[in-house]
């Protein structure tokens, strides 16, 4: 009986070895093996000139030099053209300000203001400008600047309370 015992008991062990090799071969057979890549945009993004908002009266801060004010100017890098489009958006609101109990009134505008290349004359002529936001094609390889304005008007006959104030730009390249 114990011999019996013994070979029952070896040969439950050898198929458990053997499930637990057929296991550790069948995991063998298959991988998953990963691709990974990575795409350099051919459409750059740079700040040549950080704006600064001037304060010209008690309601207004405005980038327009004449009122104290630098107006931001965004430089493209396009180095594949009819690739990308240009999405600019002057800003609606303020990223931090002091408290405001009042509507501010937001102006702005989005121009071509230099060129790398005569033929990006027509980046002006066919932009597309809705609400706050222009969109350029940018199917001129080379270099674009622009500048875009930013006014805001602070309620009626209210002052903008002293402190710090803070908006952006908002430039994107879109992948046509």
């Amino acid at each position: 009986m114990i011999i019996k015992g013994a070979s029952a008991l070896k040969r439950n062990t050898m198929k458990k070895l053997l499930l637990a090799t057929g296991l550790l071969f069948s995991g063998a057979l298959f991988a998953n093996v990963p691709i990974t890549g990575s795409v350099a945009s051919k459409c750059v993004i740079n700040v040549d000139t950080p704006g600064v908002y001037g304060n010209p009266s008690a309601n207004l801060l405005s980038t327009d030099p004449s009122d104290g004010g630098v107006v931001p100017v965004v430089r493209y890098d396009i180095i594949s053209a009819e690739l990308y489009k240009a999405k600019i958006s002057y800003p609606e609101d303020f990223t931090s300000s002091p408290s405001l109990n009042d509507v501010v009134n937001w102006t702005g505008s989005v121009t071509v203001s230099q060129t790398s290349d005569e033929a990006m004359a027509s980046f002006e002529t066919d932009k597309v400008e809705y609400n706050n936001t222009t969109e350029y094609d940018l199917d001129v390889q080379g270099s674009v600047w622009f500048e875009v304005t930013s006014t805001a008007d602070y309620g009626y006959d209210k002052s903008f309370p002293g402190g710090q104030y803070q908006a952006t730009v908002t430039a994107e390249c879109i992948a046509l």
